[in-house]
């Protein structure tokens, strides 16, 4: 229950986060948002693990775990992260959230091939309908007649049309490869932190936050990214931080998740992010998504399918009327 619990908090603080940060990239950069949130997530947790004595279970973290993490810092953090930037900037968060969501087939793909765990037919059926769900939302929307709607206001024309053009082959392009980082990661978690406890996920985060503040340091010496940062606008600083602040504390639930309860459990239902993206896309960027019917039935669709993975096979099928023959088969381990 707790496991669960961190998740569904964990992935309503991504989904603010991606709202925060697609206003953010709106008008600046995946560099300057690199820049200002990855620090953030080490000056958030090094407080915390000092107040709580998390500190001191440094020492109960083997040099392979503390790899692990490195490791997690610079692909997840830096790849994943700048990646993420890119796809919203270049598609908006509706459009690349489901793309970036199949992050959870890439784990639960990596959890039974490296951790054992358990897989049903009936997950791998789930599964499967997240992907449906990904590519329904990839299709394009009907072309709506023009408006004299002025779109520097940031508002949805009268037609209901987005306000901008989204670049969708370059928008998937990077949101798949933020989903090849984001689903690795977790499995290079639970490997680093199974058996530590929960408070082991905010030592966890701010060893993986340290390993990427230092990379960003470290690319800093480099003239053209200082160029970059030293284009920041005003105006975007306050949602880089507040996106730096909500990724962190997002980051710091799902590992104390991950900690306490199994990929399989944790992972899917951090899809109910993409119910949560939509209401907080709505609410901050109205004026720059996009909205349409292939979104919300392409979202839904990833939603049951996370909800196929996520339950308990014998709970759907015991209350499922089917015959048994076709229930043996859900239930048969792959």
């Amino acid at each position: 229950m707790l496991g669960a619990i961190l998740a569904v908090l964990s992935a309503a603080s991504f989904a603010l986060n991606n709202a925060a940060a697609r206003r953010g990239v709106v008008t600046g950069t995946p560099a300057q948002g690199m820049v200002i949130t990855i620090p953030i997530g080490v000056l958030f947790f090094l407080p915390i693990a000092i107040l709580t004595g998390g500190i001191a279970r440094l020492a109960q973290f083997s040099p392979e775990a503390i790899a692990w993490l490195v490791g997690v810092g610079l692909l997840h953090f830096l790849l994943g992260r700048y990646s993420n930037y890119r796809a919203s900037q270049l598609a908006g968060v509706n459009l690349t959230a489901p793309v970036i969501q199949l992050q959870v087939v890439v784990t639960l793909v990596l959890a039974v091939a490296v951790l054992h765990e358990p897989c049903t037919a009936l997950q791998m059926i789930g599964g499967g309908l997240m992907l449906a769900g990904s590519f329904i939302t990839q299709r394009p929307p009907r072309a709506a007649p023009s408006t004299s709607k002025d779109e520097s206001s940031g508002n949805l024309p009268v037609s209901g049309s987005p306000t901008f053009a989204p670049r969708h082959a370059a928008g998937y392009l990077f949101a798949s490869i933020a989903a090849l980082s984001y689903g690795t990661t977790p499995i290079m978690v639970r490997t680093a932190l199974e058996g530590l406890g929960p408070l082991s996920g905010i030592v966890g985060a701010l060893i993986a936050y340290t390993a990427a503040t230092i990379a960003i340091g470290l690319a800093l010496f480099s003239p053209a990214l200082r160029r970059n940062v030293l284009t920041l606008k005003r105006e975007n600083v306050p949602w880089f931080i507040y996106s730096g602040v909500l990724v962190a504390a997002a980051q710091g639930l799902f590992y104390s998740a991950v900690a306490v309860a199994p990929i399989m459990l944790v992972v899917p239902l951090m899809q109910s992010a993409l119910v949560f993206r939509i209401i907080f896309a709505m609410w901050l960027n109205p004026g720059h998504e996009v909205f349409n019917a292939a979104v919300v039935i392409g979202t839904l669709v990833s939603i049951l399918g996370a909800c196929l993975v996520s339950i308990d096979t014998n709970t759907i099928l015991d209350a499922a009327p089917l015959p048994e023959t076709l229930a043996h088969l859900l239930r048969r381990q792959i």
